[in-house]
């Protein structure tokens, strides 16, 4: 989530900065493995009492890196509002899939954290967006479902999807999973002919088949978690 050559200098960095970048750069490196309390102050030239002093605690400090790089690269490519809500909701899930294949060490923290009955930060502002852009749709009305049930079953299903990809070695990685579970996601929420013919396609009920292959597999994925994914993909089976 940095520009290479980014490096940390005091004479231009305040102390803050410098753990917010050295935070970034050791969760990259990382690749979803743990990052250190020693190894951001290290890196960032400070003593374990500065980074309590501005964040609290180390994964204060981590949340703090990938909420703010999670929210800046969906909104560098959110459609515009001009765009309809059934297009922004599909920029949204595609701009989402994207982030956790680019930053997979970042996507892992995001889904490695979970508390049981806690809500993740990080996608709060996600989840926020996609009850606007359901707005017009609900008014209409178009949505079989309820904005907030809606929402529940995009962000469930889209960060299945992500995660399925990231397990998948890059030569061997289906992209066009991605749009077919999107797609098959719209047609179980949206009314209307388009969007419900998408559901009884070969390559949706393979795009549902191959997420439930990987489920019990995600080891970012929390028995509560998994439990809420099956039940999702079989009520998208039986609309």
């Amino acid at each position: 989530m940095t520009s290479p050559g980014t490096t940390l200098d005091g004479k231009h960095f305040a102390a803050r900065d410098r753990l917010l970048l050295a935070a970034t750069q050791l969760l990259d490196e990382a690749a979803g493995g743990p990052v250190s309390t020693r190894a951001i102050t290290e890196r960032a030239a400070v003593r374990a009492p500065t980074l309590y002093h501005h964040f609290g605690s180390k994964q204060a400090l981590l949340d703090a890196v990938v909420s703010h790089g999670f929210k800046e690269f969906l909104r560098s490519r959110r459609a515009s509002n001009n765009s309809g809500p059934l297009e922004d909701i599909r920029a949204g899930w595609d701009s989402h899939v994207a982030f956790g294949l680019e930053f997979p060490g970042a996507y892992a923290h995001i889904y490695g954290n979970v508390k049981p009955g806690v809500p993740c930060r990080v996608t709060e502002d996600v989840r926020a967006h996609l009850l606007e852009a359901l707005q017009p749709a609900a008014i209409q009305p178009r949505l079989r479902v309820s904005p907030a049930e809606a929402a529940t079953r995009i962000l469930a299903a889209c960060s299945g999807v992500t995660l399925t990809l990231i397990q998948q070695p890059a030569t061997e990685r289906d992209l066009g999973l991605s749009e077919r579970m999107r797609e098959t996601v719209l047609a179980s929420i949206i009314d209307g002919p388009t969007e419900m013919a998408a559901l009884h396609t070969p390559g949706a009920r393979q795009a549902l088949e191959s997420v439930a292959a990987t489920i019990d597999d995600a080891d970012t994925l929390t028995t509560g978690e998994r439990i809420l994914m099956r039940e999702l993909l079989t009520r998208l089976a039986g609309d």
